[in-house]
């Protein structure tokens, strides 16, 4: 690019990182963009096309630019939940509760349902500049396997599971995070499990020592994101919080590189 395109393509760069744009927003058209930007109609859509190859853009229709993450689906209405009309403990100790539900759905006999409460959990995806990922080879034996899996842990009672994600990372792989960044919250087993999980991403870390979580603590090794859909295609990737945070990583990582945010 020239220096006129490398200065628009700053310039459409900065109105999305300022939140100028937002994600789901339209671009103008690209005879306003020549107007406003003072470019050449060839020069915009060459810097138009490097942006949606760094995914900063997609393109919706002919010639419609927006900037990522919006949604277009609406959501349902007149919906009826289910009716709860009791619970009995079955179990409960300090890790799991066993719990009988008796529930109605909409138009269906009302019958009770088997419900585990389980821990509120967080996890964590620390990257660095080299495109590689902070990872713990691990046994579980309940799966009797080994594989990788991201430092996480159960939130504390009156703890934020933000510094939940900072201690763990801490504790298990003896990096602390520069900065980790809240991303989506989901239930692995929503039918009958309850068990929010919290996933965080964050970039940058400094070693602080060895880890002292011990019975956590694995293999420590910063694993490329290259590497990612192999060891997921292989089975080498455990746990629906470790999938779920790369898959995120993956599904944001412009063709140059990781970032956390627009």
């Amino acid at each position: 690019m020239g220096p006129k395109s490398a200065k628009v393509y700053e310039t459409i760069l900065e109105w999305i990182t300022s939140g100028k744009l937002s994600p789901g927003d339209k671009l103008p058209s690209e005879r306003s963009l020549v107007e406003e930007l003072g470019i050449g109609r060839t020069a915009l859509r060459q810097v138009l096309a490097k942006l949606v190859a760094e995914r900063v853009l997609e393109v919706r229709g002919r010639s419609s630019y927006r900037v990522p993450g919006g949604v277009s689906v609406a959501t349902p209405e007149g919906l009826e939940p289910w009716q709860v009309h009791g619970k009995r403990t079955i179990y409960d100790n300090r890790w799991a509760k066993l719990s009988l539900w008796d529930v109605e759905p909409p138009g269906v006999k009302r019958f009770e349902h088997h419900v585990v409460e389980l821990h509120h959990v967080a996890v964590a995806a620390v990257l660095d500049d080299q495109d590689r990922v902070l990872m713990m080879w691990r046994y579980r034996f309940v799966p009797d396997q080994f594989g990788w899996e991201l430092p996480g842990g159960i939130v504390d009672a009156g703890e934020e599971a933000h510094a939940t994600a900072l201690r763990e990372v801490e504790e298990e792989t003896g990096w602390r995070p520069a900065e980790l960044e809240h991303v989506v919250t989901y239930q692995p087993m929503v039918g009958m499990v309850d068990s929010p999980h919290e996933i965080f991403v964050g970039r940058g870390a400094e070693r602080v020592g060895e880890p002292t979580d011990l019975e956590e603590a694995g293999h420590i090794e910063w694993v490329p994101l290259a590497d990612i859909p192999g060891l997921m295609a292989r089975g080498d990737l455990m746990g629906s919080g470790t999938l779920v945070a790369l898959l995120h990583v993956l599904a944001n990582r412009p063709a140059g590189g990781f970032t956390t945010s627009r």
